[in-house]
C-alpha cells in the first residue's frame, strides 16, 4: 500500500494504491493520522482510484479518518472508488456519515 498526498488551500487529498487489507490497514492508519497531525487540514479526500483490494480493513481506516477529521474539524470524503472496494463500502452503511463517490469510467466511443 503506498499514499501520496497534495495539500492546498486547508484541503489534503491522500492517494491510496494497492491492497487496503488487514496487514496494510496498521501502517496506512498510522501515516494518515501523520500526515493529518501535520496539516491540520479542514477537509480530507481519500482517493481511492488505485485500491486494487479492500477488505472490511479498510473500513476501519476510513472511519478512524472520520474520526480523527472530525476530532480537529475538518470534514472528509471518499471519492474515486473502484467497484471492488465500492462493494464493501456499501455493505457497511458508511455512506450514512460520509460522502463516497465511485470512480467514473472514461465512456468508451463506438
Amino acid at each position: 500500500m503506498n499514499i501520496e498526498s497534495a495539500f492546498a488551500d486547508g484541503k489534503v487529498r491522500l492517494y491510496l494504491s494497492g491492497e487496503l487489507d488487514h496487514h496494510a490497514a496498521r501502517a496506512v492508519m498510522t501515516e494518515i493520522e501523520e500526515k493529518l497531525d501535520l496539516l491540520l487540514p479542514q477537509d480530507c479526500v481519500l482517493d481511492l482510484r488505485d485500491v486494487s483490494f479492500m477488505d472490511s480493513s479498510g473500513i476501519a481506516v476510513v472511519m478512524k479518518t472520520y474520526r480523527r477529521m472530525h476530532a480537529i474539524g475538518g470534514r472528509l470524503w471518499v471519492e474515486n472508488v473502484p467497484p471492488q472496494p465500492m462493494k464493501v463500502l456499501d455493505a457497511s452503511g458508511i455512506d450514512r456519515l460520509i460522502s463516497i463517490s465511485a470512480l467514473m469510467q472514461a465512456r468508451r466511443r463506438t
